[in-house]
Parts: structure tokens; sequence; C-alpha cells
């Protein structure tokens, strides 16, 4: 692929209501957008997600969209590259961590490979990993730390949820906000056999938080996700070992290293792998293929993005490995009707279908124009 023109756009959606997890809350979705485009007139399109403060992680808006326009555009245009892991070596080369900015160019790098045959991004991304993929993929609800802090508030979401056919349930969880809001959750699915989550984004300490963690432990979850700090690896361990409900991973797995060294310290075996935390799809299929090594079940997160974004999670939650349901819900939940780039859907049976067109086929360029504003040329 030939990159003739490289773009950065800053994209703007409101949320309908705020989304709060331990470490902070949002209003709205303020991500960046890669455009890249070849001499043929294709264009492939990637999102950069991270929040604008560092409560999930280092970087931010503001230092993604630097390194975006000043480090690795300028890496990209006017080059002709083998293949889209090429391109992703290129932004690697004396580029530390900056996972989410090289995500949304290199997501963007494959997306044009895509367009130029016909293919869409799942299809893609399951050829190279010799598997094929899945046509649908089943969805799970992720709902976050009500603003009121009230069970009733958290107990009313989970029915409506569970009327618009959700099969897991995922509720966000911190010291002072879990006991209560897995028994509100509880009572609001009693006449339901579904499974249920929480999720911590990394609240908890161990050993001080030991009786908060055995209390989840005794509700009977699927398994508990995060709860420790994202650099510890070995706590992460050592509680997988000590707690009988499972440890899903996700801030921590950063990238294939770690994932190769949660399995040398025999760790949790459940991932929770989010395409733009880890640097882009060749780092997905890095850490899927240590993943089937190690007999992890995985899954993909979101945080949430906008529709553009969202097929990247829905490109990897479709491959054979990601045994779990995965957190890609309908745009109407995060954004109201007819509001995202790219409208997603979810069926009564609780299940997205999987595009077979690139983004850039699936992009209603009108909603496009209306929210965004060029960054970089």
């Amino acid at each position: 692929m030939k990159i003739e023109r490289a773009e950065l756009y800053e994209l703007t959606l409101p949320l309908v209501e705020p989304f709060i997890i331990s470490g902070g809350a949002v209003t709205e979705r303020r991500s960046l957008v890669v455009a890249l485009s070849d001499d043929r007139g294709h264009t492939g399109y990637g999102e950069s997600p991270p929040f604008d403060l560092p409560f999930y992680s280092e970087e931010t808006l503001a230092s993604a969209r630097d390194v975006i326009a000043r480090v690795l555009l300028p890496r990209v245009q006017g080059r002709a590259f083998e293949s889209p892991e090429a391109v992703d070596d290129a932004l690697r080369e004396n580029v530390r961590g900056n996972q989410f900015a090289r995500a949304g160019v290199e997501t963007a790098a494959w997306d044009l490979e895509a367009n130029a045959r016909g293919l869409g991004l799942a299809q893609l991304v399951a050829e190279r990993l010799g598997v094929a993929p899945a046509g649908s993929v089943v969805c799970g609800v992720a709902l976050g730390i009500p603003a009121d802090r009230d069970a009733r508030t958290l107990a009313r979401r989970v029915a409506e949820a569970l009327k618009r056919g959700y099969r897991r349930v995922k509720i966000k969880v911190a010291p002072g906000w879990d006991s209560v809001a897995v028994r509100a959750a509880r009572d609001a699915m009693a006449n339901v056999d579904l499974p249920l989550t929480v999720d911590a984004n990394g609240a908890y300490a161990w050993p001080e938080h030991e009786r908060e963690l055995r209390a989840l432990d005794d509700a009977g979850l699927l398994y508990i996700e995060q709860p420790l700090a994202p650099d510890e690896l070995v706590g992460h361990a050592q509680l997988a070992h000590t707690l009988r409900t499972p440890i899903c991973l996700d801030e921590t797995l950063r990238d294939a290293s770690h994932a190769r060294q949660v399995v040398h310290l025999e760790g949790p075996k459940i991932w929770n792998i989010k395409v733009h935390r880890v640097g882009g799809f060749a780092e997905v299929c890095r850490i899927y293929r240590v993943a089937q090594q190690y007999g992890a079940g995985l899954w993909a997160g979101t945080m949430p993005e906008t529709g553009i974004g969202s097929q990247a999670a829905l490109a990897v939650a479709a491959l054979p490995g990601f045994v779990y349901p995965s957190d890609l819900e309908p745009s109407e939940r995060w954004y109201g009707r007819n509001a995202d780039v790219i409208k997603l859907t979810m069926g009564k049976d609780g299940r997205m279908a999987v595009p077979g067109q690139c983004v850039a086929r699936l992009l209603d360029r009108g909603r496009f124009r209306a929210a965004s504003r060029a960054v970089s040329p």
C-alpha cells in the first residue's frame, strides 16, 4: 500500500448519560480518527479513543493527538508498505508505549488494506491467524456506577438491559460500591439464568481490600475483572490462586510481552482484549497466539468507542478464541438514535452481526463531517 495522504480528525459524540467507572466519569465520547488514503483512491479509518484525563491509562486525548500528528503520521505519509504489519513496525520504532495513539494509525492501515481487497476487517484479521470468523457475536452489557450511587438505579438499569436481550451483565464496582451493587444486580436478575461479572478497573489492593474481594468471591460471579492495579502482574497471579472465582485481566494486558509474563506466572486465564489499548490488530494477533497456547479464554472490551472503533472490537470478537460475551452494544445505548457515525444494532437474541465490509464503506460521511473537525492535514 502506498499511503499518499494521512489525515487526523477529532470526533465528538455526546453520551445519553454519564459513564462512571472507579477512576472517573465521561459525558461525551471524544476520539481521534485517522484517515489514510492510498494512490488508488482507497481510504481506511482508525480510531484512537483514550479519555481526556489519565484515570484509565497514562495516555490522554491530548497526548495521543500530539504523538499522532507530530510523530506517527509523518512516518507513514508518502511511504509504501508491504502490509499493515509493516506499518505497525514503523510506528513502534523508538516509540515506547503510546498504544492508543499507535492504534489509531495502525487500525486505519488494516482498514485501508481491507478496503483495497474488498474485505471486512474480521475477514482480514482471521485470515492472518488462519481461522474463520463468526458471522455474529454475543453481546454483554457494561453498566457504570450510578451517579446517585443508589442500588435501585442500578437494579432498574439491569432490568432494562435484560429486556433488550443482552447475554451477560457486567457492573462496575469499587471499594464501597461492590456488595450492594452485586445484590442489586442479583435481585434484578432473579428470574433469568445469565452470567454476572464485575469490573473494578484496578480499584482494589491486596491484602488491604481482602474482605471486600472475598465477599465478591462468594457472589457466584463468572469472573472478577481487573481487581488490582494494571502493573500488579504478580498480585493478579497470586489472587487467581487465592480466590475461587476466576480473575479476568484487562488493563494489565498491555501487549504480548505482558501476556507471556502472565503465562510464566501461571496467572489468570480469562483475558479482555481491547484492540486500541494494546496498540492495534498486529498486537492482538500476537496476544491471540499466546492465549491459544496457554488455553486462555478471550473476549473483546470497549472504551466504549464510536462506531468506527467498535468495528475493530467486532472484528476480533468474531475470532474463535473469543469465547465469552463481548462488550459490544448498540449505538443507541451510548449515543441515542441516529447519532453514531456507523450504527451498531443488536438482535433480540443478544447477538450482533459482523460486517463483511470495511469501516470506510460503512461510514456515514454526513454524520462524520457534522460531528468532527480536522486536526491535521
